[in-house]
């Protein structure tokens, strides 16, 4: 009788604490559901028009882009500019086709033209799993 009730003290106090460690993780990690301003992570900011689009890497407590998704012209330069939060991150096309080096420092950037139509979807390596994605929607120019 005695081992039961110990199994349920036990089980109770792990259930609380969980709880409470939960409770401090969400004031503590960024919200996986926004870029930093707000917006939701799949609503893609309309760029078109613009010849040169920054995108904050290290935003929102350092683990995202800003914007994370973007529509651009044909021949849009897209230059990611480090905030120097969050440690080291890079651009990582999915595809291979672009990268940049891992970097660090708030002086740290990196910019690439796109020319053709098409979605182009990025990762922070050694951030992916907590979400860290972005993408480069390119239309026509004037489309």
């Amino acid at each position: 009788m005695r081992d039961k009730s110990r199994r349920a003290l036990l089980a109770a106090a792990g259930t609380g604490t969980a709880a409470a460690l939960a409770g401090c993780l969400g004031s503590v990690l960024p919200d996986a559901g926004t870029d930093g301003g707000g917006a939701a992570d799949d609503e893609r900011v309309d760029l078109t028009g613009e010849t040169s689009v920054t995108v904050a890497v290290g935003a929102d407590g350092g683990f995202s882009y800003a914007p994370a998704h973007v529509r651009v012209d044909a021949g849009t330069t897209i230059v990611w500019e480090w905030t120097g939060r969050g440690g080291g991150h890079d651009v990582y096309a999915v595809d291979g086709s672009f990268a940049s080096d891992i970097l660090a420092g708030a002086d740290s950037s990196f910019e690439r033209a796109f020319e053709e139509p098409g979605t182009h979807e990025y990762l922070c390596t050694p951030h992916q799993t907590r979400g860290m994605r972005g993408s480069v929607e390119v239309v026509p120019d004037g489309g």
